[in-house]
């Protein structure tokens, strides 16, 4: 569903959507591997509510982390959504249990003063981050332009949570086009369920008591995961009358992403949806069938004067929402 909620959190530039730790627990479950011996560090969270810092501090052990460092933005209070009124706020650092009771006892973790807001792009929170091995957590979607760009500056490995309309910036297509960013495992549906203080317009069936649902919403990550390599079984054949070709560009429109056909080595466009199944030792891409980064790849103006992918059939013509370009590898 089109949230409305979303668009009133990015204009106010107010994102406090906390994760739910089981989502956490069923995307993480999938790394295990990449966090021994690591340093990792959430820093868009407040730590004392955060699930991230839930997650890695109980599994601190049984993950093998050498550090967890988390901080929040303006806020030193106990209130799940602050105000954002503190003009100094903390960071934690958690070295794993002390005691032997396998908790994080609060006398295990270090409470530190940050002399700024804790902005993640402040210079202590760089240096926090420049600690770090690899970052893990929910930053703001209004922000995420210049927190995967900061992340990319600093060769640092992530896995973060993103909404899919980022796959279309100009800041991060580029990045999934040249493999340095894929997607995860990805949420039920495509949809999450947020701890949130807006108001929750999910229909009764996917209503959740004080949480507010988000359709669209990925996992972002740099880190290799097996679900990247498994091919995607290809099993239709091509005719022209069920792949219609672009008239502005040398492609064929393919509805589907499991319609993609078997037998066809051109350029096709492909949903959005074609990237949770992308194998980058199967495929190739291309570009994106709209905007700047489609004149890029060559698509001119269609009959709307738009730079979109366009056919027709009969005497309709017809733009596709969203495409990428993709081609089979030989």
């Amino acid at each position: 569903m089109a949230n409305k909620n979303l668009n009133a959190a990015k204009e106010a530039k107010k994102d406090e959507f906390y994760t739910q730790l089981e989502d956490i627990n069923n995307e993480l479950r999938h790394y295990r591997e990449h966090f021994r011996g690591k340093t990792v560090l959430c820093n868009c969270d407040d730590p004392r509510v955060s699930n991230f810092f839930t997650y890695f501090a109980y599994n601190f052990e049984f993950l093998g982390l050498k550090r967890l460092i988390t901080t929040c933005y303006k806020n030193q209070n106990m209130d799940l959504f602050s105000q954002n009124k503190s003009e100094q706020a903390i960071y934690l650092i958690y070295d794993g249990d002390k005691n032997g009771n396998n908790i994080p006892d609060p006398e295990e973790i270090g409470i530190h003063p940050l002399n700024g807001d804790g902005d993640f792009r402040s210079h202590e929170c760089i240096d926090l981050l420049k600690q770090a091995d690899i970052v893990v957590t929910n930053p703001p979607f209004s922000l995420f332009r210049e927190y995967v760009a900061q992340l990319m500056r600093y060769e640092k490995k992530f896995l973060i949570i993103g909404h899919q309309n980022a796959i279309h910036y100009k800041e991060i297509f580029p990045l999934i086009k040249e493999n340095k960013v894929w997607l995860g495992y990805g949420f039920k549906g495509g949809a999450g369920h947020f701890i949130s203080e807006y108001e929750d317009k999910a229909t009764a069936g996917d209503h959740k008591e004080g949480m507010i649902r988000v359709s669209g919403v990925h996992w972002f990550t740099n880190l290799e995961i097996k679900k990247r390599h498994e091919n995607l079984i290809l099993y239709k054949h091509y005719t022209p009358e069920d792949y219609p070709h672009y008239e502005n560009f040398d492609a064929i429109d393919v509805g589907k992403t499991e319609d993609i056909p078997c037998d066809y080595d051109g350029i096709m466009g492909v949903p959005d949806s074609f990237l949770d199944k992308f194998n980058p030792d199967q495929f190739e891409i291309i570009g994106l069938g709209s905007g700047d980064l489609a004149k890029q790849a060559g698509v001119t103006k269609n009959y709307r004067g738009r730079t979109d992918l366009a056919y027709t059939i009969g005497s309709t013509h017809k733009c596709p929402y969203s495409r990428i370009l993709i081609r089979k590898k030989q």
